[in-house]
C-alpha cells in the first residue's frame, strides 16, 4: 500500500501542485460567488473544444432557457472559442476563475468526467478524499459499449450519468455501481442536430478510434509506421481499387483519426487525389458526419451517431485480438451481432463492402435498420430538453 502511494506521489507534476494552490486560493472567492450566483451551471468538454454534448446543451440553454445562469469553460486560443463566446459567458479553462466557478457552481456539467480545472487535484479532492461533493453531471462523449473501470462510480462520484441507448443503460446501471436513479436514459444533447439532417455530399468519412498501446510508445513516427494500425489503414487508403471506385462514383474520402492519434497523421502520406487527411482539431466531426453518405470506422462509437442519422456503416477490424488485449476488453456490444454494418477483417473485404454500398445507392440494409431501431432510447429532437430537466431536478450541490 505504501509502495502504491509512493508511486502515485512520484507521478505528481509541478502543474498539479500549482493547481492545488489555485484551489486553496479560490475557496473564499467561490464562497462569495456562490452567494451571488446560487444557480450557476458550468459546462465544458475538452479544454479546447465546443462541439459535443456540453456545447449542444449550452447552446440550448442560451436559446431556450436564457434565465438559467450558465458559463462555458474553454481555452481562448481554441478554434472553437468564437462559437462558444458568441452564445454567452465563457471562462478560460484551467484558470483561477475556472476554479472559482467550479467550486461555486450548483452543477458542473461535462462530456469528460465533470470538466475539472485540473483532473489530478479534483480526483484527489472528490474521489480519494471526498472533500468536494459537488453535483457533477456526465453527459458522455460517446455511447458506452465496453466495460470502462474509470467510469465506475467508485472512480467518479458522478451525480448523473446520461445514456443514449437501451443496452448501454442496462449495462451501465448493472455494472458501474451508481446509486439508484443516477444513471438515466435521456439521449445525447448533440443528437438534436442529427434528427433532421440536410442531404449529404458525395463523401465518405473514415474515422478510426485510437490505440492506447500505440500512444504510450516513444519510438516516434517511424515506429508507428511499422504498426499494424498504420499498415492496415495505409493499405486500404492507397489501394488502386479504392482510387478507381472514388473516381467512378465521383466520391471524396476524408480520413480523420481520433484526436489522440493526431501526432501520427503524417504517416499517412502518398494518398490518392480524392483521399484527404483531416486533423481532429481542424475538423468538426459533426459536420463531417452530416456531410457523408457512408462511414468507415473500426471500433469507434462515432458509428452510433452515424447510425442515428440512418446512414450505412462499415467496420474495418483488422486487429481485433490486439485491440482487445492492449486497448479495451469486450463489453456488451458485439459488432457482428449488434453492429450497424458488415465487419471486415481485411482491406480487400472492406473495398468489396464499399463497392456493394455504392452500387446500392448507399442505402441501409433491413437487418441494420432493425438493429438501429431497437438500440436508441429516443429518436427525436428533445434530447437537450430531457437533459436540462433531469439536471435541474437533481438535489444537492457540495
Amino acid at each position: 500500500m505504501h509502495h502504491s502511494l509512493w508511486e502515485k506521489l512520484r507521478r505528481v507534476r509541478p502543474r498539479d501542485l500549482w493547481h492545488l494552490c489555485l484551489f486553496l486560493l479560490a475557496l473564499p472567492a467561490a464562497a462569495l460567488c456562490r452567494r451571488r450566483r446560487p444557480r450557476l451551471w458550468l459546462l465544458c468538454e475538452y479544454g479546447g473544444e465546443a462541439r459535443d454534448n456540453a456545447f449542444a446543451l449550452f447552446a440550448y440553454l442560451r436559446r431556450e432557457r436564457p434565465g438559467q445562469d450558465a458559463v462555458y469553460a474553454i481555452h481562448r486560443d481554441s478554434p472553437d472559442y468564437p462559437r462558444a463566446a458568441a452564445l454567452g459567458e465563457t471562462v478560460e479553462y484551467g484558470s483561477f476563475r475556472h476554479w472559482v466557478l467550479y467550486l461555486a457552481a450548483e452543477r458542473n456539467i461535462s462530456t469528460q468526467k465533470g470538466g475539472k480545472p485540473n483532473a489530478a487535484v479534483c480526483y484527489l479532492l472528490e474521489v480519494k478524499l471526498g472533500l468536494l461533493r459537488g453535483c457533477r453531471v456526465f453527459l458522455q462523449h460517446g455511447v458506452t459499449k465496453d466495460d470502462l473501470p474509470y467510469l465506475h462510480y467508485r472512480d467518479t462520484r458522478m451525480a448523473l450519468f446520461v445514456c443514449a441507448a437501451n443496452p448501454e443503460y442496462d449495462f451501465v446501471k448493472e455494472r458501474f455501481g451508481y446509486p439508484p436513479g443516477a444513471v438515466r436514459k435521456l439521449g445525447f444533447c448533440r443528437y438534436d442536430s442529427l434528427w433532421d439532417p440536410p442531404p449529404p455530399k458525395n463523401q465518405v468519412a473514415v474515422v478510426p478510434t485510437w490505440r492506447d498501446y500505440l500512444c504510450r510508445g516513444d519510438g516516434g513516427l517511424e515506429e508507428f509506421r511499422r504498426s499494424l494500425y498504420c499498415r492496415a489503414w495505409g493499405e486500404f487508403l492507397r489501394d488502386p481499387r479504392l482510387e478507381a471506385l472514388l473516381e467512378r462514383e465521383g466520391l471524396e474520402l476524408v480520413f480523420c483519426p481520433h484526436r489522440k492519434m493526431a501526432g501520427y497523421l503524417a504517416a499517412f502520406d502518398r494518398l490518392p487525389p480524392r483521399v484527404a487527411r483531416a486533423g481532429w482539431e481542424g475538423q468538426d466531426i459533426r459536420e463531417l458526419l452530416l456531410g457523408s453518405r457512408l462511414l468507415i470506422t473500426d471500433y469507434s462509437s462515432v458509428a452510433m451517431d452515424f447510425a442515428y442519422l440512418g446512414r450505412p456503416v462499415l467496420y474495418y477490424q483488422f486487429d481485433e485480438e490486439e485491440y482487445r488485449r492492449g486497448h479495451l476488453p469486450q463489453g456488451y456490444f458485439d459488432y457482428r451481432r449488434d453492429g450497424f454494418g458488415p465487419v471486415c477483417a481485411g482491406a480487400g473485404e472492406l473495398l468489396e463492402a464499399l463497392e456493394r454500398a455504392a452500387a446500392g445507392g448507399f442505402g441501409v440494409e433491413p437487418v441494420y435498420r432493425e438493429r438501429r431501431e431497437g438500440f436508441f432510447a429516443f429518436r427525436d429532437d428533445q434530447n437537450c430538453r430531457r437533459n436540462y430537466e433531469a439536471i435541474r431536478e437533481l438535489k444537492g450541490r457540495r
